[in-house]
This record gives C-alpha cells, sequence and structure tokens, in this order.
C-alpha cells in the first residue's frame, strides 16, 4: 500500500516585536491632529495581538512597552526637528511643533478577546483627547483610532467618543431582545446608538450575542433632540426590518469601505426591530 506523500504545513510569518513598534509609530504618523499653533499627536494606544503572538511575547512585554514609549519620544523629536519637514509644511501648511498633549506617552499591549485577528495582524486603537468645544453640557471629546495591519493591508476607524458630564442621564428609549446569553434591555441615553456583534475593531453601544448574520454593526438609531423623534439606519449585510417591513440600506460602498449615504428610515414609538431575522429588538418611546 503506497503512502501519499505529505504535504508540507503553511508556514504562518512569525511577527517580531519590533513590528509591533513600528505599527505603533506608524499609526500616530497618521492620526495628527493640526491646529493653528501646534500639531496634537495621540498619546494613548492600546495593541491587540493575536493571542498565541501575545502568549509568545509576553515574557518581554515590559521591555516592548518602554522601547515603544521611547520610540514615540524620538518619533516626535525627529518630526519637531524637521527631518519631514518639507512634507509637514506641505501637509500643515506652516511648520507648527508637534506635541503630545497627555505629557506622557500610555502604552498596552492585550490579546484579541473576540478572534477578529489573525496571526501577524496587529490592531491598534489610539486616543487623542480634541479640545472641548463651548457648548453647554458639552462634555470632554476623545477621537479614537482604530487602525489593523494584515499582511500589506492596512484599514482604519474614526470615532468620536465624548464623555458625558456627571449626572443622572434622561432616557429617551428603550430596546429590549434576546439573544444567545439571555435577555436585555438598553437604555438609549445618546442622540446615536449604535447595535450589532461588535468586536475590537468595531465599537458598538448595544452588543447583541448571536450569529454571524447579524453585523458587527448592524444598525444606528439617531434621535433628532429637537423634536425627540427616532430613526433608524440599516448598516448591515443582511438587511434591518421594521415591524417586518425590509428598510433601505443607509449605506454605499466606496474603495472597500462603507459611507453613510444619507438614508434612514423613522421609527414608530412602538415597533419591532429586526435583525436579519435572527434577533429581534423590541423598541420604544420613554420620553422626548
Amino acid at each position: 500500500m503506497s503512502s501519499q506523500p505529505s504535504q508540507p504545513a503553511v508556514e504562518v510569518p512569525r511577527l517580531a516585536a519590533r513590528d509591533v513598534i513600528e505599527a505603533v509609530l506608524e499609526n500616530m504618523r497618521r492620526n495628527l491632529e493640526p491646529l493653528k499653533y501646534s500639531t496634537l499627536a495621540p498619546s494613548r494606544y492600546v495593541v491587540y495581538l493575536h493571542p498565541a503572538e501575545f502568549a509568545r511575547l509576553e515574557g518581554i512585554l515590559p521591555v516592548l512597552m518602554e522601547q515603544t514609549t521611547r520610540a514615540l519620544g524620538e518619533e516626535l523629536a525627529r518630526l519637531n526637528r524637521g527631518r519631514f519637514g518639507g512634507y509637514f509644511r506641505r501637509l500643515l501648511g506652516e511648520a507648527v511643533p508637534v506635541e503630545n498633549p497627555g505629557g506622557a506617552w500610555q502604552i498596552e499591549v492585550l490579546p484579541d478577546p473576540d478572534g477578529d485577528l489573525a496571526e501577524g495582524d496587529i490592531l491598534i486603537q489610539s486616543d487623542l483627547a480634541l479640545p472641548q468645544r463651548d457648548e453647554p453640557g458639552a462634555g470632554q471629546r476623545t477621537r479614537r483610532i482604530t487602525t489593523v495591519f494584515s499582511g500589506h493591508r492596512t484599514t482604519r476607524r474614526e470615532e468620536s467618543i465624548r464623555e458625558v458630564p456627571t449626572g443622572p442621564p434622561v432616557v429617551h428609549g428603550r430596546l429590549r431582545w434576546e439573544d444567545e446569553s439571555g435577555s436585555h434591555a438598553f437604555d438609549l441615553t445618546q442622540d446615536v446608538v449604535s447595535v450589532g456583534r461588535g468586536g475590537l475593531a468595531c465599537r458598538v453601544d448595544a452588543r447583541i450575542d448571536t450569529s454571524v448574520d447579524v453585523s458587527r454593526e448592524h444598525l444606528r438609531i439617531r434621535r433628532d433632540p429637537a423634536t425627540g423623534s427616532f430613526r433608524v439606519v440599516d448598516w448591515s449585510t443582511l438587511g434591518t426590518t421594521v415591524n417586518g417591513r425590509p428598510i433601505p440600506k443607509g449605506y454605499e460602498m466606496v474603495d472597500g469601505e462603507k459611507r453613510d449615504n444619507g438614508v434612514d428610515s423613522p421609527l414608530p414609538d412602538r415597533c419591532r426591530i429586526g435583525l436579519a431575522d435572527t434577533v429581534y429588538l423590541d423598541f420604544e418611546v420613554v420620553s422626548r
């Protein structure tokens, strides 16, 4: 009986620790925020790795984080010495200093808890505190950039996180649903709420524990502060229904990324929202 020759195992490229440092530096360079008299650099970086890569590097994490901090400081000094001065003058219109508004760099390295990353991938979330707006009740705003480095491909997602001032929140609406982890209720206290399975590269406000038929970010619920009315934006792959009727897509694909097309649908004061005919959310208005 002849034996078949065994196929050689596919070797996964090993992630070098210096690749993590270079990825953090690239994230910083891509996400500078120009002002009139200075340019701000993100000060906090959370790095996620595949659990196997994290386990391999775990023993040297203190050294890795120390050297990442050192490399960020050196990169900031290089930018301010004018090594890339010509580029930044064209980009910013004038030579202004690049600053770390937090004063110190914050670095954290964690294993991917959601199984989204392949071995060799690096996901980085960087936070930049933005200047506070002079609006009544406006909290501190933070711009969070999520960058995924996967082979030769880089994807980027930006979101704005507002720290709400302390005090009891006003509940404008409520969602109730059942999924694989049980029964849930979610109070709508913000003017925009995202709903879906969520994940490292896709933060959502109301997280649904269910199958992949429900998208990472499946829909957005928006409230008009002037009227108190609610509308829903379908951001999914397999569709959203309101009281059994499909609603139109709220996005278009441009260069492989979803772009909001301005299409949304009204929500009655009480209704049932279907997510890919898999999970159903009972929505109700609580107060206007």
